[in-house]
């Protein structure tokens, strides 16, 4: 691991998006509730608590990570077209390193649990993206991608 004990603690977040590309017509048929794992509000709810524990746990998944204790972990899904399901992590704490890992991790298991609950409809349903959004905090300060909105 990187040795973090001389950096000065602050407020460090990050935010990650997992992108979900569903076959046509088939996100419209979760979202009316048609999923067969339940409706989409409980595919929602599942997706946020996968978020929220996987961001919790980076540090036991990703080797050479550091556990942090996280202030805040939270998770959004949002329509932003006919097909396509946008999963966001947000994640913070006050520490000596930052949260990108836990933001991205938060995003990945949230699109993972949307397609094991979708899945039997149509398993060509695609995660076409994970990335970070956005950071703050660190020697770097702010950091955002040219296309973060």
């Amino acid at each position: 691991m990187v040795d973090v004990g001389s950096k000065t603690p602050g407020e460090r977040s990050a935010r990650a998006r997992a992108r979900m590309r569903f076959p046509p017509g088939l996100l419209a048929r979760v979202w009316a509730g048609e999923g067969p794992k339940g409706a989409m509000a409980a595919i929602e709810e599942m997706a946020r608590a996968a978020g929220c524990l996987a961001a919790k746990r980076t540090g036991e998944l990703i080797p050479l990570c550091h556990p942090l204790g996280l202030d805040h972990v939270d998770v959004e899904l949002e329509r932003i077209s006919p097909d396509v399901l946008e999963l966001s992590c947000r994640a913070a704490c006050h520490g000596r390193t930052g949260v990108e890992m836990e933001a991205l991790v938060g995003a990945s298991l949230a699109a993972l649990t949307v397609y094991d609950m979708t899945k039997a409809l149509d398993p060509g349903i695609r995660i076409e993206v994970v990335e970070l959004v956005e950071k703050r905090g660190g020697k770097r300060g702010v950091w955002r991608a040219p296309d973060a909105p």
